[in-house]
């Protein structure tokens, strides 16, 4: 027989899929509003974020609700709490894609510095990290959690080499290409920081369904 609080916990995994789906909307609006200098969508993305505000205090009242009124133990309890943390994690990657957002308001009025070839890949992969991570939560899929993980490096390197071309090729060479190089350099650190909210996710997943902490542990529980 179904407990009433399966019916509870059911509605609160739609709810972090929901959370999860508009943190992917606004990444995905704000790398379209720099690669179309599209300063309308970037507003759009700023504006949205109340929103997403609104939506994480609404899923952190039904966690604690659902703890008050049940007092769950064991899994129920882990699934409760990491929902918890992992709203939080999805309301910080929503912020990301503001500052995102607002860094692209101030290139849309400037020549483009050169062809967006790299941030739209790393764009990518971040996004694809975001789906998988709410995906493994939402499955509780250990084996999705672990290919999160295990796509951080690439995140890292690519972010690496974005710098490394925006410093060497265009800030050393000329100073004046300095403002817009800036603001992608920014761009792609705070695609960066998303990937690493979905590696948090990821873990928390790990934990909720094997009660197995991996955090601050390189190497384990990624084999």
């Amino acid at each position: 027989m179904e407990r009433h609080v399966d019916q509870e916990l059911k509605s609160l995994n739609q709810d972090i899929l929901k959370m999860g789906a508009f943190a992917e909307e606004a990444i995905y609006k704000s790398i379209e509003a720099l690669k179309n200098k599209d300063g309308k969508l970037a507003e759009n993305v700023i504006e949205n974020d109340n929103n997403i505000d609104r939506l994480e205090l609404a899923i952190d009242e039904k966690c604690i609700d659902l703890i008050a009124r049940y007092q769950p133990m064991a899994k129920d309890l882990r699934f409760i709490t990491t929902g918890m943390k992992i709203n939080a994690e999805l309301e910080r990657i929503a912020d990301i894609a503001v500052d995102i957002a607002q860094r692209t308001l101030e290139l849309v009025n400037k020549p483009l510095l050169k062809p967006l070839v790299d941030i739209p890949k790393l764009t990518s992969i971040a996004q694809n990290m975001v789906k998988m991570s709410i995906d493994s939560f939402i499955k509780s899929d250990i084996e999705l959690a672990k290919k999160v993980l295990l796509s951080d490096p690439e995140a890292n390197n690519l972010r690496d080499i974005i710098q490394k071309e925006l410093i060497e090729d265009y800030m050393a060479k000329d100073s004046s290409s300095a403002p817009r190089a800036v603001q992608l350099l920014l761009i792609a650190r705070f695609l960066e920081r998303i990937c690493d909210h979905t590696t948090n996710i990821a873990e928390d997943v790990i934990y909720m369904v094997q009660a197995e902490v991996v955090k601050h542990q390189q190497g384990k529980g990624i084999k």
